[in-house]
């Protein structure tokens, strides 16, 4: 008996599902090509930009200020500035003595510390360095052992070598107050621009001019002395004190308190050799921080440990750091380096907006999802999306990387690296991203609330990639295994990548490499085969827990570890306590009819009668309490039965729970308690049995405004499994029967369509396939009269082969559409109008004839004849009720058993010959009446319950 119930059509499978929605898709993009247009053009134009600015800034570095310089047909470093050294080649490197960094003569900080004849704008003005130690008397020997004095014979002048001046420097401390280039393939103090000084205790020279030609390169610098002094402070934290003023110019202090070095020797003896070594980053002529002072701290520990030996081993015994000297290096023009500017940061943050887009997308699937047939509906959406995304994002990077290898862009993270190491790389995060977006919204119900977690992910994880994983990446000394754990977080491990592919291509421009290859994936140095495994298993992992954590039932909450689990059991039957002593009395006051039906519902479950029938028992919902409010009981115990042909209608005021019901009859929710059986298939085990035989029709038009009234139809027909001729027939059967077809409407877009048309193109996607149920949540909401008509003569045809539940609030509708009856307040029926056999008037009648057993009276008088009205209708009934009073116009309801109509009219007639009545009416109760008085007794018993 049940399985002759279930023999239906089927319900489209996933795949065909996937072309609909493909098919969908398509004539979407198809209606918006000048969108589509302009998304592939944008990165041409980007690209046409990039080349523009390519050219310009490239042309301008190849003029003389950058290029390698050239004397005659001669170009080397030699003939450079340090700007011109960095594009020139260097087979053999110079070899440039080690120097300290010298504050400009108008920052020195002498003249605070010390009272001397020196004038702070004078070029010869001392230089101060700082010292301290556990042992005064060693600490301040070790100071005057700092800048041994220069004999006059051995000091520098133009006829020695360069050899011998490297010599000459070693024992003697040369200093700049030029700041150090990043390569030191010309030494800035060695160029005009430059000042080289030599560091004395007592000066015993004025300027000497250094050699023209230094190791094989011209120069054109003079030397001057700087007498140096040693200033003791008490601690380690005076010395700062005195540094920090000079660090980035310090308010009052700004270019006036600059030392050469700071030295704490701390608990050094004659057994060991024990400082610090301070210095200041921040010298420059804008108190900017310049990381390459850091090349100056080696002559500042050089004459440390110089001094050491000459105090404790003779003056004879030293330690010489005679030169420095750079790497070899190939030839590299200057130019724009268009990855450096856009670092890993700006790639990673392009890519991942991509998951804020998708993530809303899919979350408004999700609310959107009365207009689907079921939750793998979502999924196959979420495939089809997945696909459009994939296209969209593989013909950008396509059209991207040609245009940028065309027009000579030369973007080296494209066009060095392994373009199919790229194209995997690229694949795999973006599925990734796209399946990480349907987790994420299987947490999120709103819209804005994942549009707003996206994008806290996509900056937060880029600017902790550039901040936090960077670092570590560069980190040598950090445990791998720690950076694998933490490019578990997608977002770090689409940085990792780009980062990897970023370095290889700067070593492919700086050394001429290709830059990254499959066998270099293979380098326990580059982290990118890790990425690709870690995003390759979380993408299968997270598609798992997606798919999961979509199909988990409603009732039962997701726990951390999946050790605990609830009952199917309702909040509302849990034991209630009360203080105080008091105890609950339950008071059933279900309605005859109420209970009738629940006594059918039981019987036809007993017998297992449920062909071409839609029995309800005993549903109910509730939804948690947050903040410390009650559970919400949306649904309480509704048990319901309806045969095939039967329009039944539910009428009560809003928040009644009327959609909660139609939600859980759908399957968007399920039920906290209770079953419901369509047409022998259990709503708990066989929804997806019976998503292929019921039609629904939401409160709201949910339609795509692009897409016409037809491809409407041809969707969700092929949802509905309808293929062929057998598709073309019933579209064209729905757009005759809810009038869209002659008027042609039916091939035009939805924008175009009327609030009316709109309403029955909805109605007409419930009813295509023929299905045997149809729900229908207020159908004819903000509609026109006619419009209405129209749409009640459609449900009417539409009846006769299914079953038909709406909801609604006029009673008109009721009246004209249902043939069964149901007040629905706060969670239960009220009453239910239960049909006689053959019978032909709607059961509103007897709902009318049980519920509403009063007359209604009306009579208009002068205000000062109101209350002879009421002593008037108080003699036909005691029990009458006023039910307004406005102006002399009074509204009363009388019991009709009380009441006849006989007496009313003698009653008026007596009323007429007392005082002049102005006008009178008697009616009988109507629907709306029944309606507004079970309401106001069914708050009353809340109230008091």
């Amino acid at each position: 008996m049940v399985m002759e119930s279930r023999r239906s059509r089927g319900l489209a499978r996933f795949f065909r599902q996937v072309h609909a929605l493909f098919l969908k898709n398509l004539s979407f993009q198809r209606r918006n090509a000048r969108m589509n247009a302009a998304i592939a053009a944008f990165p041409v134009l980007l690209c046409v930009l990039l080349v523009s600015i390519q050219r310009v800034v490239d042309g301008e570095l190849a003029r003389p200020p950058f290029r390698c310089g050239c004397r005659g047909s001669r170009c080397g470093v030699e003939f450079s500035t340090p700007i011109q050294a960095v594009s020139c080649e260097v087979r053999v490197p110079p070899r440039w003595p080690a120097l300290v960094q010298v504050p400009d003569p108008e920052a020195r900080a002498l003249t605070r510390l010390h009272r001397g004849p020196c004038n702070s704008s004078e070029k010869n003005c001392p230089a101060a360095l700082l010292l301290t130690g556990r042992n005064r008397q060693l600490a301040e020997g070790l100071g005057r052992l700092l800048f041994p004095p220069v004999p006059v014979q051995n000091t520098p002048d133009a006829s020695n070598s360069s050899s011998s001046y490297l010599d000459q420097f070693s024992r003697v401390v040369v200093g700049s107050n030029s700041l150090p280039a990043h390569v030191l393939f010309v030494e800035p103090g060695f160029v005009p621009q430059g000042a080289l000084y030599v560091l004395q205790p007592q000066c015993q020279f004025d300027s000497r001019n250094v050699p023209e030609i230094f190791d094989g390169i011209q120069l054109e610098s003079d030397m001057q002395c700087v007498q140096a002094l040693t200033l003791w402070c008490d601690n380690s934290s005076v010395i700062n004190h005195h540094m920090f003023k000079g660090y980035k110019g310090g308010n009052k202090w700004r270019r006036s308190n600059e030392f050469l070095a700071g030295y704490d020797f701390l608990d050094t003896s004659s057994r060991r050799l024990h400082v610090h070594v301070r210095y200041n980053s921040s010298f420059s002529r804008d108190n900017g921080h310049h990381a390459m002072t850091v090349l100056r701290v080696a002559r500042l520990v050089n004459m440390a440990s110089t001094a050491y030996l000459k105090l404790f081993r003779g003056q004879n015994v030293e330690m010489r750091l005679q030169y420095l000297k750079e790497m070899p290096k190939a030839a590299v023009p200057t130019r724009l380096d268009l990855t450096t500017l856009l670092d890993a940061l700006f790639f990673t943050w392009t890519i991942q907006l991509l998951l804020p887009v998708s993530n809303v997308d899919i979350s408004c699937l999700r609310e959107g999802a009365e207009t689907k047939t079921n939750d793998e509906d979502a999924w196959a959406e979420g495939c089809t999306l997945l696909v459009d995304i994939l296209r969209l994002f593989l013909v950008t990077f396509n059209s991207l990387h040609d245009v940028i290898h065309d027009l000579w862009v030369r973007l080296d993270i494209f066009r060095l690296n392994s373009y199919a190491i790229q194209s995997l790389f690229y694949f795999i995060y973006i599925n990734l991203q796209i399946v990480l977006a349907f987790l994420l919204a299987s947490f999120f119900s709103s819209v804005k609330t994942a549009s707003v977690i996206g994008y806290i992910y996509v900056f937060g994880s880029s600017l902790l990639g550039e901040a936090l994983l960077k670092i570590f990446i560069e980190d040598a000394t950090f445990p791998r295994i720690w950076l694998v754990i933490m490019e578990l977080i997608p977002g770090f491990s689409l940085y990792r990548g780009i980062y990897e592919l970023s370095e290889y291509a700067a070593a492919g421009r700086n050394m001429g490499k290709p830059g990254m290859r499959w066998p270099d994936l293979n380098d326990p140095v580059n982290g990118m085969k890790d990425v690709l495994i870690l995003m390759s298993i979380e993408w299968i992992i997270l598609l798992l827990v997606a798919f999961l954590l979509d199909h988990r039932p409603a009732w039962q909450p997701v726990f951390l570890f999946g050790f605990l689990s609830t009952k199917h059991s309702s909040p509302s039957e849990k034991p209630n306590k009360f203080k105080m002593g008091f105890t609950r009395v339950h008071v059933d006051m279900t309605k005859p009819d109420v209970s009738l039906e629940r006594k059918v519902v039981k019987r036809l479950l007993k017998d297992m009668d449920m062909r071409n029938m839609i029995i309800c028992h005993n549903l109910k919902k509730v939804y948690p309490g947050k903040n410390g409010n009650p559970d919400k009981h949306a649904v309480r115990g509704l048990s319901l039965a309806l045969r095939k042909g039967q329009c039944f209608g539910m009428l009560g005021p809003n928040g009644a729970g009327k959609t909660s019901f139609i939600n859980m009859m759908i399957g968007l929710m399920k039920p906290t308690y209770g079953t419901a059986y369509i047409h022998g298939m259990d709503l708990r085990t066989d929804m997806n049995e019976i998503y292929a035989n019921i039609g629904v029709c939401p409160q709201h038009d949910l339609l795509w405004e692009t897409q016409t009234g037809r491809e409407h139809l041809m969707f969700y027909g092929r949802m509905k499994n309808l293929t062929g001729a057998a598709l073309t027939q019933a579209v064209e059967e729905s757009l005759k029967s809810v009038n869209l077809f002659h008027s042609g409407f039916g091939d035009k877009s939805v924008s175009k369509y009327s609030g009316g048309m709109k309403r029955r193109l909805s109605v007409a996607i419930a009813l295509i396939g023929n299905p045997k149920v149809v729900y229908m949540d207020e159908p004819s909401t903000g509609l026109d009269s006619r419009s209405r008509n129209d749409l009640w003569n459609i449900i009417k045809r539409a009846k006769k082969d299914c079953t038909i539940i709406l909801t609604t609030h006029s009673m008109e509708e009721a009246e004209e559409l249902c043939d069964r009856i149901g007040i629905f307040i706060n969670g239960n029926f009220h009453c239910i109008g239960t049909p006689k056999e053959n019978m032909t008037t709607f059961l509103a009648m007897q709902l009318k004839a049980r519920y509403g057993g009063t007359r209604i009276l009306t009579i208009t008088t002068s205000p000062e004849h109101e209350e002879a009205v009421e002593q008037l209708v108080c003699w036909l009934s005691p029990r009458y009720t006023r039910i307004y009073r406005v102006s002399g116009t009074q509204k009363f309801a009388l019991p009709q058993k009380e009441v006849g109509l006989g007496r009313v009219f003698g009653a008026i007639e007596v009323a007429q010959h007392a005082f002049p009545v102005l006008g009178w009416g008697v009616a009988d109760a109507t629907l709306e009446d029944v309606f507004v008085r079970v309401a106001k007794e069914a708050r009353a018993f809340d109230v008091l319950s």
